[in-house]
């Protein structure tokens, strides 16, 4: 019976001395699917990647594809391929031999390895270009054929360590759409390790945020955005703003927190963390969940007033830095492009509004002990 499962991984940990970068780390692969790593700098996301690859062994934990335990296993004998960021196409080859270059290793038939090598252009969308040599391709064709001299080995995992990261802003953003297409055309397992949340969000099926070497949250795209569970995810993933303060009331799973500027919201305590009066916590409000009005509004959960400070015009991601009149803080909105909308100006005086559940709190950090 063919497992589901193409990777999991059991309680990984991974130590350097002292040093703890990863901590038990577990999670599971459907088969065909595209799972994303995301986390800052550091965050061991890149030390899980190579334990995946075999490139390090784990500290303890297993880590199983197919079913199959890969620990003592050498990069050469995993049923898995890589792709880097700066790619590692050979410049003295042509593009088909970069691609063939596997198949020869194997000791394939030429005329099987020619059959490969033809079909794997065509299913990246290069039919034809096999004579040239590697210079002669633009940046996304050399992102297209480092990902085909993989495929064509038929891995039952490729692992992609931001192999975006070289390339210019717009290729970026054509590509991300380049590596879904293919990702599904193909049916092969992306594991893909990003410190880029758009590129994570608009590829994957699902995403892990990584923090200080272990998940804060693993869920699909929409989850972590409209329902991040950790402080953490909430001021990662996606535009926020970023309220500190204290709890002064709760009724039922609605929390009254006074911040450090003296503000009084409310938000809906999503995750159960029994929040109680005294507690230190963080507040969050998306940007576009904030209502903008021209006169003040009544019987809403959260209120303030403030001046308009900057406009930053971005077609319809356009944004407002506002002033809060009270406490001086600044308010991000994304700003409406709409005709009521269309004339605000530098200094205009605008009424902001929200509701409790459209905000989200979580105990602060340093009261959870964290770095």
């Amino acid at each position: 019976m063919t497992s589901e499962i193409d990777l999991s991984c059991r309680n990984i940990n991974k130590t350097f001395d002292d040093f703890i970068a990863v901590r038990d780390v577990s999670f599971e692969i459907p088969r065909g699917s595209f799972f994303s790593i995301l986390g800052p700098s550091g965050c061991g996301k890149t030390t899980l990647l190579r334990m995946l690859a075999g490139f390090l062994e784990p500290s303890s934990g297993d880590i199983t594809i197919k079913g199959r335990s890969m620990l003592g296993i050498p990069p050469n004998k995993r049923p898995v391929n890589m792709v880097f960021q700066h790619l590692a196409l050979f410049p003295m080859m042509t593009v088909a031999e970069n691609i063939a270059y596997g198949l020869r290793r194997r000791k394939e038939k030429p005329a099987e390895i020619k059959r490969k090598v033809a079909d794997a252009l065509e299913r990246v969308g290069l039919p034809g270009v096999g004579d040239r040599a590697i210079s002669q391709l633009s940046g996304g064709q050399k992102q297209r054929i480092a990902i085909a001299r993989c495929l064509v080995l038929e891995p039952d995992v490729l692992l992609l360590d931001e192999p975006l990261g070289a390339l210019d802003l717009k290729l970026r953003e054509h590509m991300k759409v380049e590596l879904k297409k293919l990702q599904q055309a193909f049916g092969t397992t992306f594991i893909y390790i990003t410190h880029d949340q758009s590129e994570a969000m608009v590829m994957s099926d699902n995403v892990a945020v990584m923090n200080s070497g272990r998940f804060e949250q693993v869920g699909s795209p929409q989850d972590l955005y409209y329902n991040p569970s950790t402080a953490f995810v909430a001021g990662f993933v996606g535009e926020s703003n970023r309220f500190s303060g204290t709890v002064v009331s709760r009724a039922g799973n609605i929390v009254e927190v006074k911040t450090e500027c003296g503000q009084h919201l409310h938000a809906s305590e999503r995750v159960d963390l029994n929040l109680a009066s005294g507690q230190k916590v963080e507040l969050f409000v998306r940007p576009e969940m904030i209502h903008l009005s021209r006169e003040p509004q009544q019987s809403t959960d959260n209120s303030m007033t403030g001046q308009v400070e900057n406009i930053l015009f971005d077609g319809g991601n356009s944004r407002l830095l506002i002033r809060e009149t009270s406490s001086g803080s600044e308010i991000q909105v994304v700003h409406p492009q709409t005709s009521e909308f269309s004339d605000i100006n530098k200094g205009d005086t605008l009424f902001l509004s929200w509701k409790a559940d459209q905000s989200h709190v979580f105990l602060d950090t340093n009261e959870r002990g964290e770095a």
